[in-house]
Protein backbone atom coordinates (compact mmCIF):
# COMPACT_ATOMS: atom_id res chain seq x y z
CA UNK A 1 0.00 0.00 0.00
CA UNK A 2 1.37 3.42 -0.97
CA UNK A 3 2.36 5.64 1.93
CA UNK A 4 0.33 8.86 2.09
CA UNK A 5 2.06 11.89 3.58
CA UNK A 6 -0.96 14.20 3.79
CA UNK A 7 0.22 16.34 0.84
CA UNK A 8 -1.54 14.39 -1.91
CA UNK A 9 -4.26 17.01 -2.40
CA UNK A 10 -1.85 19.96 -2.53
CA UNK A 11 -0.26 21.18 -5.75
CA UNK A 12 0.23 24.18 -8.01
CA UNK A 13 -0.26 24.18 -11.77
CA UNK A 14 2.50 25.40 -14.08
CA UNK A 15 2.30 27.13 -17.45
CA UNK A 16 1.87 23.78 -19.25
CA UNK A 17 -0.96 22.74 -16.95
CA UNK A 18 1.27 20.23 -15.15
CA UNK A 19 0.52 19.64 -11.49
CA UNK A 20 3.54 20.32 -9.25
CA UNK A 21 3.58 18.50 -5.91
CA UNK A 22 4.08 20.20 -2.56
CA UNK A 23 6.93 18.93 -0.37
CA UNK A 24 8.15 19.45 3.18
CA UNK A 25 11.14 21.33 4.58
CA UNK A 26 14.32 20.22 6.31
CA UNK A 27 12.79 21.75 9.44
CA UNK A 28 9.78 19.42 9.22
CA UNK A 29 12.10 16.44 8.71
CA UNK A 30 14.18 17.39 11.76
CA UNK A 31 11.09 17.91 13.95
CA UNK A 32 9.53 14.59 12.90
CA UNK A 33 12.79 12.68 13.44
CA UNK A 34 13.23 14.28 16.88
CA UNK A 35 9.65 13.43 17.83
CA UNK A 36 10.11 9.78 16.81
CA UNK A 37 13.50 9.44 18.53
CA UNK A 38 12.15 10.91 21.78
CA UNK A 39 9.18 8.55 21.71
CA UNK A 40 11.38 5.50 21.10
CA UNK A 41 13.78 6.55 23.86
CA UNK A 42 11.00 6.89 26.43
CA UNK A 43 8.94 3.83 25.42
CA UNK A 44 11.58 1.43 24.15
CA UNK A 45 9.27 0.64 21.23
CA UNK A 46 10.07 1.18 17.57
CA UNK A 47 8.25 4.07 15.83
CA UNK A 48 8.00 3.79 12.06
CA UNK A 49 5.71 6.74 11.27
CA UNK A 50 4.82 10.02 13.00
CA UNK A 51 2.19 12.71 12.54
CA UNK A 52 3.58 16.25 12.40
CA UNK A 53 1.48 19.41 12.46
CA UNK A 54 3.19 22.08 10.35
CA UNK A 55 2.95 25.84 10.95
CA UNK A 56 1.07 26.06 7.63
CA UNK A 57 -1.69 23.93 9.16
CA UNK A 58 -1.04 20.83 7.04
CA UNK A 59 -0.77 17.56 8.99
CA UNK A 60 2.04 15.37 7.67
CA UNK A 61 2.49 11.62 8.12
CA UNK A 62 6.20 10.92 7.74
CA UNK A 63 8.06 7.61 7.65
CA UNK A 64 10.98 7.05 10.01
CA UNK A 65 14.12 5.48 8.55
CA UNK A 66 17.49 4.09 9.71
CA UNK A 67 16.38 3.54 13.32
CA UNK A 68 19.23 2.95 15.81
CA UNK A 69 18.02 2.23 19.36
CA UNK A 70 19.62 1.53 22.70
CA UNK A 71 18.73 2.38 26.30
CA UNK A 72 20.82 5.54 26.39
CA UNK A 73 20.21 7.05 22.97
CA UNK A 74 18.06 6.80 19.86
CA UNK A 75 18.99 8.00 16.37
CA UNK A 76 16.63 8.00 13.39
CA UNK A 77 15.94 9.90 10.20
CA UNK A 78 13.27 11.33 7.91
CA UNK A 79 13.90 11.60 4.16
CA UNK A 80 13.49 15.08 2.71
CA UNK A 81 10.89 15.38 -0.04
CA UNK A 82 10.88 18.77 -1.74
CA UNK A 83 7.95 17.81 -3.94
CA UNK A 84 8.46 19.09 -7.47
CA UNK A 85 10.60 22.00 -6.30
CA UNK A 86 14.20 21.75 -7.58
CA UNK A 87 16.30 21.49 -4.43
CA UNK A 88 19.76 20.07 -3.65
CA UNK A 89 18.41 18.62 -0.39
CA UNK A 90 15.69 16.51 -2.05
CA UNK A 91 15.98 12.86 -1.02
CA UNK A 92 18.59 13.24 1.72
CA UNK A 93 18.16 11.89 5.24
CA UNK A 94 17.75 14.34 8.14
CA UNK A 95 18.67 12.67 11.44
CA UNK A 96 17.82 13.38 15.07
CA UNK A 97 19.92 11.93 17.89
CA UNK A 98 18.14 12.07 21.26
CA UNK A 99 19.21 11.16 24.79
CA UNK A 100 18.14 12.08 28.31
CA UNK A 101 19.79 15.03 30.04
CA UNK A 102 20.37 15.75 33.70
CA UNK A 103 19.45 19.39 32.99
CA UNK A 104 15.79 20.28 32.59
CA UNK A 105 14.48 21.41 29.22
CA UNK A 106 15.14 20.58 25.57
CA UNK A 107 18.74 21.24 24.56
CA UNK A 108 19.08 21.52 20.79
CA UNK A 109 22.25 21.51 18.73
CA UNK A 110 23.51 20.61 15.28
CA UNK A 111 25.91 17.78 14.50
CA UNK A 112 27.62 16.53 11.34
CA UNK A 113 26.40 18.28 8.21
CA UNK A 114 24.49 21.05 9.99
CA UNK A 115 26.31 24.34 9.45
CA UNK A 116 27.75 26.59 12.14
CA UNK A 117 27.27 30.34 12.12
CA UNK A 118 30.70 32.00 11.90
CA UNK A 119 29.80 35.61 11.14
CA UNK A 120 27.44 38.05 12.88
CA UNK A 121 24.28 39.26 11.19
CA UNK A 122 22.51 35.95 10.60
CA UNK A 123 19.36 34.81 12.39
CA UNK A 124 21.32 32.72 14.92
CA UNK A 125 24.33 34.01 16.91
CA UNK A 126 27.96 33.21 16.05
CA UNK A 127 28.82 29.69 17.17
CA UNK A 128 25.24 28.40 17.05
CA UNK A 129 24.00 25.65 14.78
CA UNK A 130 22.35 27.03 11.63
CA UNK A 131 18.89 25.90 12.65
CA UNK A 132 16.43 28.73 12.09
CA UNK A 133 13.90 29.82 14.69
CA UNK A 134 10.77 28.18 13.24
CA UNK A 135 12.42 24.73 12.93
CA UNK A 136 13.87 25.19 16.44
CA UNK A 137 10.37 25.86 17.75
CA UNK A 138 8.95 22.87 15.86
CA UNK A 139 11.64 20.52 17.18
CA UNK A 140 11.24 21.68 20.79
CA UNK A 141 7.45 21.59 20.74
CA UNK A 142 7.34 18.07 19.29
CA UNK A 143 9.85 16.68 21.79
CA UNK A 144 8.09 18.46 24.66
CA UNK A 145 4.77 16.95 23.56
CA UNK A 146 6.27 13.45 23.70
CA UNK A 147 7.69 14.13 27.17
CA UNK A 148 4.29 15.27 28.44
CA UNK A 149 2.59 12.26 26.89
CA UNK A 150 5.07 9.90 28.60
CA UNK A 151 4.99 11.85 31.92
CA UNK A 152 8.73 12.43 31.62
CA UNK A 153 9.89 15.55 33.49
CA UNK A 154 13.63 15.38 32.86
CA UNK A 155 15.66 17.07 30.15
CA UNK A 156 16.47 15.98 26.60
CA UNK A 157 19.53 16.51 24.42
CA UNK A 158 18.60 16.70 20.74
CA UNK A 159 21.25 16.81 18.01
CA UNK A 160 20.24 17.21 14.34
CA UNK A 161 22.59 15.62 11.80
CA UNK A 162 22.76 15.62 7.99
CA UNK A 163 25.54 13.26 6.84
CA UNK A 164 25.33 14.57 3.26
CA UNK A 165 25.19 18.19 4.40
CA UNK A 166 28.94 18.82 4.26
CA UNK A 167 29.12 18.06 0.54
CA UNK A 168 25.79 19.71 -0.28
CA UNK A 169 26.89 22.95 1.41
CA UNK A 170 29.63 23.34 -1.20
CA UNK A 171 26.89 23.84 -3.82
CA UNK A 172 25.20 26.64 -1.85
CA UNK A 173 25.99 30.23 -0.85
CA UNK A 174 26.29 29.17 2.81
CA UNK A 175 30.10 29.50 3.09
CA UNK A 176 29.91 33.02 1.62
CA UNK A 177 27.21 33.94 4.13
CA UNK A 178 29.26 32.68 7.08
CA UNK A 179 27.72 29.24 7.57
CA UNK A 180 30.49 26.66 7.62
CA UNK A 181 30.58 22.87 7.72
CA UNK A 182 27.11 22.08 6.46
CA UNK A 183 23.68 23.32 5.43
CA UNK A 184 20.95 25.18 7.31
CA UNK A 185 17.76 23.73 8.75
CA UNK A 186 15.15 26.03 7.21
CA UNK A 187 11.46 26.68 6.75
CA UNK A 188 8.85 29.14 7.98
CA UNK A 189 5.78 27.05 7.16
CA UNK A 190 7.11 23.49 7.23
CA UNK A 191 5.92 23.04 3.64
CA UNK A 192 7.73 23.47 0.31
CA UNK A 193 5.59 25.01 -2.43
CA UNK A 194 7.01 24.28 -5.91
CA UNK A 195 8.78 27.29 -7.35
CA UNK A 196 7.66 27.18 -10.96
CA UNK A 197 8.07 30.84 -11.84
CA UNK A 198 5.19 30.92 -14.30
CA UNK A 199 2.93 29.11 -11.84
CA UNK A 200 3.79 31.52 -9.04
CA UNK A 201 3.18 34.59 -11.19
CA UNK A 202 -0.09 33.06 -12.40
CA UNK A 203 -1.21 32.43 -8.81
CA UNK A 204 -0.38 36.05 -7.88
CA UNK A 205 -2.43 37.27 -10.81
CA UNK A 206 -5.33 35.00 -9.91
CA UNK A 207 -5.40 36.31 -6.33
CA UNK A 208 -5.20 39.91 -7.51
CA UNK A 209 -8.04 39.35 -9.99
CA UNK A 210 -10.17 37.92 -7.17
CA UNK A 211 -9.49 40.91 -4.92
CA UNK A 212 -10.30 43.37 -7.72
CA UNK A 213 -13.55 41.54 -8.50
CA UNK A 214 -14.45 41.84 -4.82
CA UNK A 215 -14.08 45.61 -4.92
CA UNK A 216 -10.41 46.25 -4.19
CA UNK A 217 -9.17 49.54 -5.61
CA UNK A 218 -6.11 49.75 -3.37
CA UNK A 219 -4.00 46.77 -2.30
CA UNK A 220 -1.58 46.08 0.54
CA UNK A 221 1.15 43.80 -0.78
CA UNK A 222 4.00 42.07 1.06
CA UNK A 223 6.75 39.95 -0.48
CA UNK A 224 6.39 37.14 2.05
CA UNK A 225 5.71 35.88 5.55
CA UNK A 226 7.83 38.47 7.37
CA UNK A 227 6.02 41.38 5.75
CA UNK A 228 2.64 39.78 6.39
CA UNK A 229 3.43 39.24 10.07
CA UNK A 230 4.76 42.80 10.45
CA UNK A 231 1.63 44.22 8.79
CA UNK A 232 -0.64 42.37 11.20
CA UNK A 233 1.34 43.12 14.35
CA UNK A 234 2.72 46.62 13.81
CA UNK A 235 0.65 48.55 11.31
CA UNK A 236 -2.78 50.11 11.80
CA UNK A 237 -3.81 49.29 8.24
CA UNK A 238 -6.90 47.53 6.92
CA UNK A 239 -5.65 44.24 5.46
CA UNK A 240 -8.95 43.18 3.87
CA UNK A 241 -7.39 43.54 0.43
CA UNK A 242 -3.88 42.25 1.10
CA UNK A 243 -1.79 39.62 -0.66
CA UNK A 244 1.77 38.39 -1.18
CA UNK A 245 3.88 38.94 -4.28
CA UNK A 246 6.90 36.74 -3.46
CA UNK A 247 9.92 38.07 -5.41
CA UNK A 248 7.86 39.36 -8.32
CA UNK A 249 7.67 43.09 -7.61
CA UNK A 250 7.84 44.15 -11.26
CA UNK A 251 5.30 41.60 -12.50
CA UNK A 252 2.97 42.57 -9.65
CA UNK A 253 3.05 46.22 -10.70
CA UNK A 254 2.47 45.26 -14.34
CA UNK A 255 -0.59 43.14 -13.61
CA UNK A 256 -2.00 45.70 -11.15
CA UNK A 257 -1.85 48.37 -13.84
CA UNK A 258 -3.44 46.01 -16.34
CA UNK A 259 -6.27 45.07 -13.94
CA UNK A 260 -7.09 48.69 -13.14
CA UNK A 261 -5.84 48.76 -9.55
CA UNK A 262 -5.62 52.36 -8.35
CA UNK A 263 -2.83 52.01 -5.81
CA UNK A 264 -0.47 49.62 -4.04
CA UNK A 265 1.15 49.91 -0.64
CA UNK A 266 4.12 47.59 -0.32
CA UNK A 267 5.16 46.60 3.22
CA UNK A 268 8.52 44.92 2.93
CA UNK A 269 11.58 43.82 4.85
CA UNK A 270 14.65 45.89 4.01
CA UNK A 271 16.42 42.71 2.85
CA UNK A 272 14.03 42.42 -0.08
CA UNK A 273 13.42 46.04 -0.99
CA UNK A 274 16.99 47.28 -0.73
CA UNK A 275 17.27 45.56 -4.12
CA UNK A 276 14.34 47.61 -5.45
CA UNK A 277 16.37 50.71 -4.52
CA UNK A 278 18.82 49.51 -7.15
CA UNK A 279 16.11 49.02 -9.76
CA UNK A 280 15.97 45.23 -9.27
CA UNK A 281 12.36 44.17 -9.78
CA UNK A 282 12.74 40.42 -9.21
CA UNK A 283 14.29 40.09 -5.76
CA UNK A 284 15.20 36.40 -5.85
CA UNK A 285 18.88 35.86 -5.05
CA UNK A 286 19.40 33.83 -8.22
CA UNK A 287 18.60 36.93 -10.30
CA UNK A 288 20.54 39.51 -8.33
CA UNK A 289 21.89 40.21 -4.89
CA UNK A 290 23.80 43.52 -4.51
CA UNK A 291 22.15 44.19 -1.13
CA UNK A 292 25.39 45.32 0.49
CA UNK A 293 26.43 47.30 -2.58
CA UNK A 294 23.12 49.18 -2.84
CA UNK A 295 23.06 49.87 0.91
CA UNK A 296 26.68 51.07 0.83
CA UNK A 297 26.03 53.39 -2.12
CA UNK A 298 23.09 55.00 -0.36
CA UNK A 299 25.03 55.30 2.89
CA UNK A 300 27.78 57.10 0.97
CA UNK A 301 25.20 59.49 -0.51
CA UNK A 302 23.95 60.09 3.03
CA UNK A 303 27.40 61.14 4.23
CA UNK A 304 28.62 57.93 5.87
CA UNK A 305 32.36 57.59 6.40
CA UNK A 306 34.55 55.41 4.20
CA UNK A 307 35.04 52.95 7.08
CA UNK A 308 31.28 52.63 7.55
CA UNK A 309 30.77 52.03 3.83
CA UNK A 310 33.50 49.37 3.80
CA UNK A 311 31.92 47.62 6.80
CA UNK A 312 28.56 47.58 5.03
CA UNK A 313 30.18 46.08 1.95
CA UNK A 314 31.57 43.29 4.16
CA UNK A 315 28.25 42.67 5.93
CA UNK A 316 26.40 39.38 5.50
CA UNK A 317 22.80 40.60 5.91
CA UNK A 318 20.91 43.87 5.70
CA UNK A 319 20.08 43.57 9.41
CA UNK A 320 23.83 43.71 10.08
CA UNK A 321 24.09 46.74 7.78
CA UNK A 322 21.32 48.44 9.77
CA UNK A 323 23.25 47.86 13.00
CA UNK A 324 26.33 49.46 11.44
CA UNK A 325 24.31 52.50 10.32
CA UNK A 326 22.73 52.87 13.77
CA UNK A 327 26.13 52.71 15.46
CA UNK A 328 27.47 55.43 13.17
CA UNK A 329 24.35 57.64 13.47
CA UNK A 330 23.50 57.64 9.77
CA UNK A 331 20.54 55.25 9.55
CA UNK A 332 17.86 57.92 9.12
CA UNK A 333 19.62 59.75 6.29
CA UNK A 334 20.55 56.51 4.57
CA UNK A 335 16.94 55.32 4.69
CA UNK A 336 15.83 58.64 3.19
CA UNK A 337 18.15 57.97 0.26
CA UNK A 338 16.99 54.36 -0.05
CA UNK A 339 13.30 55.30 0.06
CA UNK A 340 13.70 58.00 -2.59
CA UNK A 341 15.11 55.40 -4.96
CA UNK A 342 12.53 52.76 -4.03
CA UNK A 343 9.82 55.31 -4.80
CA UNK A 344 11.44 56.27 -8.10
CA UNK A 345 11.71 52.68 -9.40
CA UNK A 346 8.25 51.64 -8.19
CA UNK A 347 6.66 54.70 -9.78
CA UNK A 348 8.59 54.22 -13.00
CA UNK A 349 7.40 50.61 -13.35
CA UNK A 350 3.88 51.35 -12.06
CA UNK A 351 3.21 54.21 -14.44
CA UNK A 352 1.16 57.35 -13.96
CA UNK A 353 -2.17 55.57 -13.42
CA UNK A 354 -0.93 53.48 -10.45
CA UNK A 355 -0.24 55.16 -7.12
CA UNK A 356 2.57 53.29 -5.35
CA UNK A 357 4.18 53.55 -1.93
CA UNK A 358 6.33 51.47 0.38
CA UNK A 359 6.97 50.99 4.09
CA UNK A 360 10.28 49.33 4.92
CA UNK A 361 11.05 47.55 8.19
CA UNK A 362 13.72 45.60 10.01
CA UNK A 363 12.92 42.42 11.93
CA UNK A 364 15.02 43.76 14.81
CA UNK A 365 14.47 47.53 14.73
CA UNK A 366 10.93 47.78 13.35
CA UNK A 367 9.81 50.43 10.91
CA UNK A 368 12.68 52.11 9.04
CA UNK A 369 10.72 54.60 6.97
CA UNK A 370 8.17 55.16 4.24
CA UNK A 371 7.91 56.78 0.83
CA UNK A 372 6.22 60.15 0.37
CA UNK A 373 2.79 58.88 -0.72
CA UNK A 374 2.18 56.39 2.09
CA UNK A 375 0.00 58.64 4.21
CA UNK A 376 -2.45 59.23 1.36
CA UNK A 377 -2.44 55.55 0.39
CA UNK A 378 -3.26 54.58 3.97
CA UNK A 379 -6.22 56.98 3.96
CA UNK A 380 -7.56 55.32 0.83
CA UNK A 381 -6.95 51.80 2.16
CA UNK A 382 -8.55 52.49 5.54
CA UNK A 383 -11.51 54.25 3.95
Amino acid sequence: MEHRTGLEMYCVVDEKNNKLRYGYTTGSCAAAAAQAAAKMLLTGEKVEEVALQTPKGILLHLLIEDIQMDKEEVRCAVRKDGGDDPDVTHGILIYARVKKSGEAGIHLDGGTGVGRVTRPGLEQPVGAAAINKVPRKMIRENVEAVCRQMNYTGGMDVVIEIPEGVEISKKTFNPRLGIQGGISILGTSGIVIPMSEAALVASIRLEMEMLVKNGAGYLVITPGNYGQAFSKEQMNIDLTYSMKCSNYVGETLDMARELGVKGILFIAHIGKFIKVAGGIMNTHSRNADSRAEVMAANALRAGASRNTVMEILDSVTTEQSIDILIRDHCLEKTMEEVLQRVEYYLSKRGGEQLEVGAILFSSVHGKLGETSGVKRLCEEING
